[in-house]
């Protein structure tokens, strides 16, 4: 089976016209290594579906420093929700962490879908489901463990995560510095 319709059916029974028909809209694309697919300020239109690759978002301060927000990994939708679903300007950057193999689709034409297939809304509200939730976790993770904990975490989800990006974007995630992180990785090998 189209292990891309395996990821949808992990959300809801998609039917293989309701897939074709999201296939319809969306493009296959390659994004090279520090691609951008959405910066602040900007109004984003597009949503993507990551294949193979990570990417990240992240936000910056007025002197530069970048604080990762998320990551993204196969298989998993990335792009400025709130942007999009506000058609306002987005608050983070969006990047390729490494190269990365996606979907792309006009949010749009997947709003117009959901509109006229309740196949199709009844996925879109299980998707936005599934990316609370993930924010929910998140948040909790933030305030209810200490930074070695939240690494352990994040080495459950991307084991190899090491081997893909910087240790200063890990610990960026971590809210942590990167002295921390090298820290917490010592303490860890010593035990």
């Amino acid at each position: 089976m189209n292990p891309n319709l395996v990821f949808l059916n992990s959300f809801l029974d998609v039917s293989e016209e309701t897939f074709l028909k999201l296939e319809k809209i969306a493009t296959y694309r390659k994004l090279k290594q520090g691609e951008l697919i959405a910066r602040p300020g900007e109004v984003p239109s597009k949503i993507y579906m990551i294949v193979s690759g990570m990417m990240r978002a992240y936000w910056s301060s007025e002197n530069g420093k970048e604080f990762n927000k998320s990551f993204f990994m196969p298989f998993s939708f990335a792009g400025g929700l709130s942007a999009l679903i506000q058609s306002q300007p987005s608050k983070l950057t969006y990047e390729a962490l490494t190269e990365c193999n996606v979907y792309e689709a006009n949010f749009s034409d997947i709003v117009e879908l959901r509109k006229n297939d309740i196949n199709i809304g009844n996925l879109y509200s299980r998707i936005l489901e599934h990316v609370y939730i993930k924010y929910e976790e998140r948040q909790l993770e933030l305030i209810s463990m200490d930074a070695k904990d939240r690494y352990l975490s994040l080495l459950k989800r991307i084991p190899n995560i090491e081997e893909l990006i910087p240790q200063y974007q890990i610990a960026s995630y971590l809210s942590i510095t990167a002295v921390q992180l090298s820290r917490i990785r010592r303490k860890i090998k010593k035990e």
